[in-house]
């Protein structure tokens, strides 16, 4: 059996059966079970099902399903902060920016100085963060509310984002694949998250090492619309070396 076979034969048996055992697919397949094992990381990558406690879990019912705020406010929390600081370094007086729905631009929210600036967001949190700092504007998208991320999506968001012109634009995202780009679990926020990249003049990636190579749900752009990505230390020096080759440049937010 081709590796590409076992992979498909894993993800129909884990989706069949809801979730299934290292040594059971240890055995369905023949092969060992350390190769069961780094089969199953592979696939994690790829987002084409969960790795759970001695096996996997069917990811197949849960890939539009947003991860509730308060679960991802505690996922990977230093390295978003890390990040934050680092986009947050360059942001300057006068600039119009973009801040989307995500954990790592609420920490930049909660630690952008007071200065002349305005901030558009579909973010309730951000925007909450913000309304205690008389020099930056804040303008809303509006539109419909997604109570899992407290954010705001649908046609009347992405109308609104029409109307504006951003120099800087600081989104994150579930997934970088250096062939299938950006993507979001929810088609939804893909579709805020890509009218956000067309109307800003430079595009900032805020992705922590533990999104690389993850292909989520929906593409929403390639990785050569970005200009910069901004990651964690622990990002793998060769993923970062192919980004870069994309012609994509790459910040390192080091551990203070």
């Amino acid at each position: 059996m081709l590796v590409a076979q076992r992979y498909e034969m894993i993800v129909r048996l884990v989706n069949e059966r809801g979730s299934m055992r290292v040594s059971e697919l240890s055995e369905l397949c023949d092969v060992t079970e350390e190769t069961i094992r780094r089969d199953l990381d592979r696939l994690e990558q790829a987002g084409r099902l969960r790795r759970s406690h001695g096996g996997a879990v069917s990811v197949k019912d849960q890939q539009q399903l947003e991860v509730p705020y308060a679960e991802r406010e505690v996922m990977h929390a230093e390295e978003k902060r890390r990040i934050a600081r680092l986009a947050v370094s360059i942001i300057e007086p006068g600039d119009r920016i973009i801040l989307d729905a995500s954990t790592t631009a609420w920490y930049m929210a909660a630690i952008l100085p007071d200065i002349e600036i305005t901030v558009l967001t579909n973010s309730i949190r951000v925007a909450t963060e913000l309304s205690g700092k008389e020099r930056i504007q804040v303008v809303s998208t509006g539109g419909n509310l997604a109570h899992r991320s407290l954010s705001y999506v649908g046609p009347l968001a992405e109308r609104s984002l029409d109307t504006y012109f951003v120099h800087k634009a600081f989104i994150s995202c579930k997934g970088v694949h250096l062939d299938r780009g950006i993507s979001e679990s929810n088609e939804q926020q893909g579709l805020v998250k890509k009218k956000m990249i067309e109307i800003s003049d430079k595009v900032y990636l805020l992705a922590d090492s533990s999104k690389f190579g993850v292909q989520s749900f929906t593409q929403v752009a390639a990785l050569n619309q970005v200009h910069e990505l901004i990651t964690d230390q622990h990002a793998d020096h060769d993923f970062v070396q192919r980004v870069k080759e994309i012609g994509v440049n790459v910040s390192i937010a080091e551990a203070q």
